[in-house]
């Protein structure tokens, strides 16, 4: 095994990643999170009042359009599952210290590959839906893999190349639905052909549990349920999961225990792009979307799963929660646009809250560090003590 190349993760996503994702903190930080969410949601009310809205009535427009009833609760539950599952995989690749920026990429890819062969395989229903499902998670489990690849055998930092590669999927994915013995869709007659494919067979769906308007549960939520489980389990009490956690704290500790560390930070980045792969396989084949491959098919659900896997400080099990709170800003967004609010402040409102779940943790240690400090300074100026019966 070739040793001049340093080992996965890189030193620049270590350090970025210390930044963004602290550990768990105690009561200083707990209250330093109350008052910046208070500060949060302060601002976005001055943000809305000074664009003419009123704050009540975006509030009420928020909850009317993402919890007033079972149909609001649907939609909202529909743009969680997909959020979820990229957090989820997030949470994955940042326990190995390796941090993963290309979600976006990754769910495009996903849903490129998915929407292939469910259009050109011939299943039965239960059957194409699995394999649509698996050959979206193996395509963006392999695009994340390519940037562990580039890292491994030519030193391309993982982070840029994880950002880069979604300018490649957002080309990819337009080439494919421009071209058409690839995956535009079919010209019936003399019709304007779009740049989308056709729409998925039946058999290539989720399927949800109730019927409008009472609350319908899509496969795509229990996806995401059962991800969050499985991985906070895996993480938790196996091996493998205590090995990637000490890959993240120490990498230098865990070669020295015997971890295979390449491998093991490889593996995790390809799962995190496996779960953003299955996400975009959710977006396809659930009603969050229009069961077709479109260049917007990602819908920036990349993007925001990475978000919710901050906040949620990369605990597995806490990032449902976070999910179903941006799924309320995403479901509830559109109906804002009838209080004269631009729907470009639900971007602005998630910003802030991301600050304010993530800056608290950072500024406490600062502080604690510099307090620190202060104490040992003074301990070094106190003049030694005098023995009794020296001489002077």
């Amino acid at each position: 095994m070739n040793e001049s190349r340093p080992a996965l993760p890189d030193a620049s996503g270590r350090r970025l990643l210390a930044l963004l994702t602290p550990g768990a903190a105690g009561r200083q930080t707990a209250l330093a999170t109350v008052a910046a969410v208070i500060v949060a949601l302060a601002l976005a009310s001055l943000l809305i009042a000074s664009t003419g809205g009123s704050p009540l009535a975006s509030v009420q427009a928020l909850f009317q359009g993402s919890m007033a009833d079972w149909t609001a609760w649907t939609s909202t539950l529909l743009y969680a599952a997909p959020l979820l599952l990229v957090a989820v995989g997030a949470c994955v690749s940042a326990r190995s210290g390796v941090f993963n920026i290309g979600q976006e990429g990754q769910v495009l890819v996903g849903a490129l590959f998915g929407a292939w062969v469910g259009l050109r395989l011939a299943l039965p229903g239960p059957l194409l839906l699995v394999v649509v499902l698996v050959t979206a998670a193996l395509a963006g489990g392999t695009w994340a893999a390519l940037s562990a690849l580039m890292y491994r055998l030519r030193g391309v930092n993982i982070v840029v190349s994880t950002l880069l590669m979604i300018f490649i999927a957002q080309q990819l994915v337009a080439f494919s639905v421009n071209t058409p013995w690839l995956l535009q869709e079919s010209r019936v007659g003399d019709a304007i052909v779009s740049p989308q494919s056709n729409p998925l067979p039946a058999g290539a769906l989720l399927g949800s549990v109730g019927e409008y308007p009472n609350l319908q549960l899509n496969g795509g939520l229990l996806l995401g349920l059962a991800g969050a489980v499985i991985v906070a389990v895996a993480i938790a009490r196996t091996r493998w999961g205590f090995r990637l956690t000490m890959l993240g704290l120490n990498p230098l500790t865990a070669k020295h225990a015997g971890v295979r560390i390449n491998a093991l930070g490889g593996v995790a980045l390809a799962i995190s792009g496996a779960f953003a792969g299955l996400a975009g396989a959710v977006l396809l084949t659930s009603p969050v979307g229009v069961h077709r491959l479109q260049p917007g098919v990602a819908m920036n659900i990349g993007w925001d799963g990475l978000l919710v896997a901050l906040v949620a400080r990369n605990r597995p099990l806490l990032t449902v929660p976070v999910a179903l709170l941006f799924g309320v800003l995403r479901s509830g967004g559109g109906f804002l646009a009838a209080t004269g609010v631009p729907p470009f402040l639900v971007d602005v409102v998630k910003a802030l809250l991301v600050l304010a779940f993530v800056a608290p943790p950072v500024v406490v240690a600062a502080l604690r560090r510099r307090r620190s400090g202060l104490r040992t300074a003074r301990a070094e100026q106190r003049p030694a003590p005098v023995a009794e019966g020296a001489a002077l």
